[in-house]
């Protein structure tokens, strides 16, 4: 049934859609998503004008044209916005949106000839495809993807726009984020879209972005639903954000024949509403969890919205624009380009290679150092590296008339397996550069990072330091240390000591320890220090801060390793998450608090010997239990297992003995007790604080 927009649902039918995982919910009215536009006097006018100029075009347009149109191509660009995380979704996902947009639009999607026998006639297809852009709006080569690093993805709003836009009169702009301003996904219907150039286009939340990766199938219908509205197209039920109310049998479509609907959220294929024989439940443009269609009266409506110079959606088609953006089907061989699913992994573990190349890839030739097998000429080969080192990747791909060859120096870094035997301590004096002892840094922003520093330190001159400053606020950075062989481990222990003050008393800077039992594939949280109260061990500084003496270090220590990580490819792996604070170091790493002859002894520990109290005090006492009168010697070792002091040498009478235990002046860490008598050996550890 036809009727026409009301001012409230043109300034949006910008819609947040949704299936099966989420509630439904369209920001129609929702002023906020416009962004600097609609803060202008005349915007509500203005945009008024245009919707009712694109309405007067698609009456005439429906009138003195023959149904059917044609074929139209639409260059299209994603936008992913991203901070580095889950959001920054592959591009196997974006070409699955691709696949899907494109099977819609043209009723090549295996599920159209499903729909209910009374629609099955009016199953249309739109002759409308969707190709990614391979030149970008200066003429360079593009895959029609690009990436922008940005901790305003997880708003999704016009500011996250703004970060990057093309012209839309060459391209069909779709940003990818966290968030869409609080929905599954929105856009503009042209007439609001005409005084808003820079934000026409569709944003999505990358769950709702493809049907792979970290969407699915049931979420894989939004963008569609998107593009309609971009199209002209309202909701089946007209122009409310709200389905399911009777009210809305009052408004419609546009559309002659979409019956009449109150709109569902739910796949009732029998549903009937306002006065209608059945309603379109399965329609792209409902909320019902089973959208597979679009009718011909759709199809005409956006058809006519192509035809429109009302947000310039009819340069988009032309020849010129298309050879332009490069989809005409000319698109030049311009990049050697792959990717692979890990670059660090244990000596014998295999990996997986993508060809990323474009355009118009024939062939291909891959080499792989230290890989089995060393050549491919695969789209995707899988290459296995037995041995431990750094090793490089080349890929050169043909178009058959030229080539292009890529080749990323020290790719593959392949840890040994068994990795190094412990205990390890590390205080980083004979390093330069953490590379120089296998250590490993992630920064995806390319700024500050895990580094080596001097002069400051616990002990020594060196240590490892954050620089952490306002502008890093949301940026997360991590430490890989090299794989360690716990196979033979009966005790797990970790520590360290760490300094770091807060910038401003807001501050809640993170630092987190993670381990793994897999080599790194998989990891499990095992601490975190908190900027806000754990991790601060000196006052407030607002300048840039630098530990002064001993007593602005905190320690720490981890215990919390249980035996399935008791494996010969241990790793350990530290983040630092920034909330615009101040600098953190670390320093005295010791892997394996259990020193070295003691883990045997530690089997027992606390059935003849402990400490008490522990944490320690000045009071500290070994309590030794003697089953006979005899020899004892009773010492205190370090967490490397050197003796630090002799506690008693000589007879120790039968039964429970005390011992003192003099800490004062011990520097603050993890030491033992040690008990060595006839036959016998004991260990027990305490902390000083």
């Amino acid at each position: 049934m036809r009727s026409f927009c009301s001012l409230s649902a043109l300034l949006l039918c910008s819609t947040s859609f949704a299936q099966v995982d989420a509630p439904f919910h369209c920001g129609a009215g929702e002023l906020h998503r416009i962004g600097v536009a609609a803060s202008q006097p005349d915007f509500t006018a203005r945009a008024e004008q245009s919707d009712s100029e694109l309405e007067n075009f698609t009456r005439e347009f429906l009138l003195n044209t023959e149904r059917g149109g044609g074929s139209y191509v639409i260059p299209i660009v994603f936008h992913i916005i991203h901070n580095n995380g889950v959001e920054n979704i592959g591009d196997a996902q974006i070409h699955d949106a691709v696949r899907i947009l494109n099977e819609d639009f043209n009723r090549e999607n295996p599920d159209w000839d499903n729909v209910r026998s009374e629609f099955l006639d009016i199953v249309a297809d739109i002759g409308v495809e969707f190709r990614l852009a391979a030149k970008d709006p200066n003429g360079n080569c593009t895959n029609g993807i690009t990436r922008t690093v940005s901790s305003l993805t997880n708003e999704g709003s016009s500011q996250m726009k703004s970060l990057i836009s093309w012209p839309r009169n060459k391209y069909l702009q779709v940003w990818v984020a966290a968030s869409a301003d609080g929905a599954a996904g929105y856009t503009f219907r042209p007439g609001t879209a005409q005084w808003m150039p820079e934000e026409d286009g569709v944003v999505m939340q990358h769950m709702y972005t493809g049907s792979i990766g970290t969407s699915s199938v049931g979420r894989s219908r939004a963008l569609t639903h998107e593009v309609g509205h971009w199209l002209n197209l309202a909701h089946t039920w007209g122009n409310s954000n709200d389905p399911g109310l009777a009210q809305n049998c009052s408004d419609d479509d546009g559309v002659d024949d979409t019956p009449n609907t109150i709109g569902w959220t739910s796949c009732t294929l029998s549903g009937a509403s306002c006065g209608s024989a059945l309603d379109n439940v399965e329609n792209y443009m409902e909320y019902s969890y089973c959208s597979k269609m679009y009718t011909e009266g759709q199809k005409d409506r956006m058809i006519a919205a192509l035809n429109s110079s009302t947000a310039q959606r009819s340069q988009l088609w032309q020849l010129s624009n298309l050879i332009n953006t490069g989809v005409n089907g000319n698109g030049a061989l311009c990049a050697a380009q792959f990717s692979v699913n890990t670059q660090q992994i244990c000596a014998g573990s295999t990996v997986q290679f993508t060809d990323e190349s474009y355009h118009n890839i024939t062939s291909r030739s891959w080499s792989f150092p230290g890989g089995t097998p060393a050549t491919s000429t695969d789209a995707n080969p899988t290459v296995t590296y037995d041995e431990s080192g750094t090793f490089p990747v080349t890929l050169t791909v043909s178009n058959g008339s030229s080539s292009l060859s890529n080749t990323t120096n020290g790719l593959m870094v392949v840890s040994a397996n068994p990795g190094a035997a412990t205990p390890i301590t590390e205080g980083f004096e004979a390093a330069t550069q953490l590379t120089d002892i296998g250590w490993t840094v992630t920064n995806a922003n390319g700024d500050n990072t895990f580094a080596v520093f001097g002069p400051t330190a616990f002990s020594g001159s060196k240590c490892i330091r954050v620089t952490n400053t306002a502008s890093m606020d949301g940026r997360l950075d991590g430490l890989l240390l090299p794989t360690i062989d716990m196979s033979g481990a009966s005790d797990i222990s970790v520590s360290f000591r760490y300094a770091y003050a807060r910038r401003i008393s807001t501050n809640d800077d993170r630092l987190r320890v993670f381990v793994s039992n897999d080599c790194g594939l998989t990891w499990s949280l095992r601490k975190q220090l908190f900027g806000s109260s754990t991790l601060s061990t000196a006052p407030v500084t607002t300048s840039a801060f630098v530990p002064s003496d001993a007593g602005q270090w905190g320690f720490t220590e981890i215990t919390s390793i249980n035996e399935t990580y008791h494996v010969s490819d241990f790793r350990m792996r530290f983040e630092f998450e920034s909330d615009g604070g101040n600098n953190l170091y670390i320093d005295d790493i010791n892997i394996n608090g259990s020193p070295v002859g003691l883990e045997e002894n530690m089997l027992g520990a606390g059935t003849s010997l402990m400490v008490v109290p522990n944490p320690v005090t000045d009071a500290t006492q070994a309590v030794v239990y003697m089953p006979a009168n005899g020899k004892a010697l009773l010492d205190l070792v370090d967490v490397v297992g050197r003796s630090v002091m002799q506690l008693h040498s000589g007879i120790l009478p039968v039964g429970p003995q005390r011992v003192a235990v003099p800490v004062a002046g011990l520097p603050s860490g993890l030491y033992f007790v040690r008990l060595q008598r006839e036959g016998f050996s004991e260990a027990v550890r305490f902390v000083v604080p």
